[in-house]
């Protein structure tokens, strides 16, 4: 008996040995491609097309960084993905609470198809509806305008949001709504004063989604703006592979940047985003 419990204690030890060292090759696994970038970021363009390759700099510099954060361009680039991702992640939550009060506490004609039409907007890709959409905001003559990545980012982020504050407000009960209409309380009290604040979690989850989905978005940046004054930081990044050379170090300096204030919404954020993510798969 003592020999099958020093087998099995044994065992158990083993398997927390490799299970550990599964998370340290995973983690070397996601992180490598984020040191070399910033390893990158600190070299100089010629040290990085030196033979042989170096991962260690041989001189740091920050060569790079000082283009950037001297290029009123480069800065134009990082106010825009701002300004977009900001008035996205605002409007979609807005419009999301609403859509998702709505869906979760009143019957209305036609709430079935209405929702089946949310749900399956999410599964057309983005570039199909790249010629409507073109044709669209040049006849609304807001092409080449931060309007036009604003109106189209919704489209995409407006679908998660309506269906992730939906299945949040599902998880609340319905008497809490009952106990606000007998003090008199109407709808708009019970969303804003009593729901939403119960909701944080998945309206934290839902806003830092949106916020990174926009940022990140490429191809409508791309496609819908044509001047360097409207362009965004993805958009900004490809602008820097020239034809015949690529300036590898600014476009590794801008990466880094452009990842630190998705990584620090994240980071402030993670709490209430797992708790969000997850909260509203379960009807109470």
């Amino acid at each position: 008996m003592a020999g099958s419990l020093h087998s099995i204690k044994k065992t158990k030890r083993m398997l927390r040995v490799l299970l550990l060292i599964l998370v340290i090759i995973s983690l070397i696994y996601v992180m490598f491609p984020i040191v070399w970038m910033f390893v990158t970021s600190i070299k100089s363009n010629s040290e990085i097309f030196a033979v042989p390759q170096t991962f260690i700099p041989r001189q740091g510099t920050t060569e790079a960084y000082n283009t950037v954060f001297h290029s009123s361009t480069r800065l134009r680039f990082f106010l825009n993905s701002f300004i977009v991702s900001s008035a996205v992640t605002i409007a979609t939550l807005v419009v999301s609470i609403l859509a998702g009060y709505a869906f979760s506490r009143y019957e209305f004609p036609g709430k079935k198809l209405v929702n089946m039409f949310v749900i399956n907007t999410q599964a057309v890709p983005p570039i199909a509806l790249m010629i409507p959409f073109f044709g669209m905001i040049v006849a609304l003559k807001i092409y080449d305008t931060l309007w036009a990545l604003i109106l189209t980012s919704m489209v995409f982020t407006l679908p998660y949001g309506i269906l992730m504050m939906t299945g949040y407000f599902n998880s609340i009960p319905k008497a809490l709504d009952e106990a606000v209409k007998v003090d008199g309380g109407g709808p708009f009290r019970i969303c804003w004063q009593f729901l939403v604040p119960i909701s944080l979690p998945g309206i934290v989850a839902t806003g830092v989604y949106t916020f990174i989905m926009t940022w990140n978005e490429y191809l409508y940046a791309l496609t819908l703006t044509k001047s360097t004054e409207m362009r965004t930081v993805p958009v900004g990044i490809q602008l820097l592979m020239g034809e015949h050379a690529y300036v590898w170090n600014e476009m590794m300096a801008m990466s880094v940047l452009g990842s630190i204030p998705v990584l620090l919404i994240f980071l402030c954020c993670q709490k209430y985003f797992l708790a969000g993510m997850t909260a509203g798969a379960v009807k109470s």
